[in-house]
């Protein structure tokens, strides 16, 4: 079976080598033009399956009576991709850090509930667009630093005429 772009697979009679189905596999390789090389080969004697990802580098093997467990590696049959999870940056830690001390401070001045998910989602929506340069040339960080006072008496003013 040839999927192209996506999976080959060689099957052999019960018993007989994966090994030598997936050399057959690749034998195949040279007649496929670039563009429609297969992701995945996948070989079985039906009754042993190893599922060789190219692109990972990953080989999988499993029994028959064990596909459903198994199924997961097959999720690209359906379109699924892989969720790749990446260590947070450094920075976005630290971000994540000083909005947990705003909300800590915001709740010990009295704030809770919805209006303080609000106050907390727009900011973080206004430090992002400094960031991102949705705003011109970091106008909310601009405006706060120009408009308020030193000490902060005021910039809560500042942020409710704001939002």
């Amino acid at each position: 079976m040839f999927w192209p772009g996506m999976l080959l697979v060689e099957h052999k009679s019960k018993g007989r080598s994966l090994e030598k189905a997936y050399v057959q596999a690749m034998d195949y390789f040279p007649g496929i033009k670039e563009k429609d090389l297969p992701k995945y080969v996948l070989v079985s004697d039906f009754e042993h399956f190893k599922l060789y990802d190219l692109e990972e580098k990953t080989e999988q093997e499993f029994s028959l009576k064990d596909l459903h467990k198994k199924v997961h590696l097959f999720d690209f049959i359906a379109g699924y991709k892989k969720q790749e999870y990446k260590e947070e940056d450094e920075v976005n830690i630290k971000a994540a850090e000083l909005m947990g001390k705003l909300y800590d401070v915001m709740v010990e001045t009295g704030f809770s509930g919805h209006e303080l998910n609000v106050f907390l989602v727009r900011t973080l929506f206004c430090l992002f667009a400094d960031d991102a340069n949705i705003f011109l040339h970091y106008q909310f960080r601009r405006y706060l630093e120009n408009r308020t006072s030193e000490d902060g008496s005021d910039t809560g003013m500042h942020l409710s005429t704001l939002f």
